[in-house]
């Protein structure tokens, strides 16, 4: 590894019964009904939450209402991990793998579809400045249409050429903006159970459950 971007739900944090919960208090209000399996990963892993709102809003683009609910959810799932205190921890073996890195003078970051208000939750709650400088991570700032371009942004803040960037995602989306960005080492975090859905993906070269089993 030459410098290393991380997802951060569902890769770093295994939060993804959160964010259903909190979607579905969203998608009650705007049209009635929860999400289902299909529409989560389909439509809503990865994605930044204002195009998942626009879809849960019919496809009608509002972006008063996408800034509203954006923040109304994200204030939902906060309040379910908080809940939760015993899920409320990086995934196994993601601070060892921090300090190797660290050690091996790996530059790595994160690159994510939260917002900066989640941002501040995660840095705040897993003290994930010590590994990392929160100036570097990546996220829905409203400006992103994928995260394509966030990658490309998060290889430029550590300084590391895109080619020569390994990825570790878990969403169907960060696979294939992954792709679009030029990566050629994927590592899929199997947090959402798509092993099978990109089987056939060479750039993929690893499936792990947790991050004991990355090579380094």
């Amino acid at each position: 590894m030459k410098g290393v971007i991380f997802d951060f739900n569902g890769t770093l944090f295994l939060d993804n019964d959160k964010h259903v919960l909190a979607w579905n208090r969203i998608s009650r209000q705007l049209r009635g009904r929860d999400i289902t399996e299909e529409e989560l990963h389909e439509k809503m892993n990865g994605r930044p939450n204002k195009l998942i709102i626009r879809y849960l809003n019919g496809g009608t683009e509002n972006p008063e209402l996408e800034d509203r609910y954006s923040l109304l959810k994200e204030e939902y799932y906060r309040q379910f991990c908080k809940a939760d205190a015993a899920s409320f921890h990086l995934i196994q073996g993601a601070q060892a793998l921090f300090d190797e890195l660290t050690a091996a003078g790996v530059p790595f970051t994160i690159a994510s579809a939260s917002i900066k208000p989640n941002i501040d939750f995660f840095v705040e709650n897993f003290h994930l400045d010590r590994w990392i400088n929160p100036a570097d991570i990546v996220y829905d700032d409203g400006t992103y249409e994928n995260k394509t371009d966030m990658f490309q942004d998060a290889a430029e803040n550590i300084q590391v050429p895109l080619q020569d960037i390994t990825v570790i995602e878990d969403s169907l989306a960060g696979i294939e903006s992954s792709l679009q960005a030029g990566i050629r080492d994927i590592r899929l975090l199997d947090s959402g159970h798509i092993r099978e859905q990109v089987a056939d993906i060479p750039q993929i070269t690893q499936v792990v459950q947790d991050m004991t089993e990355i090579r380094r």
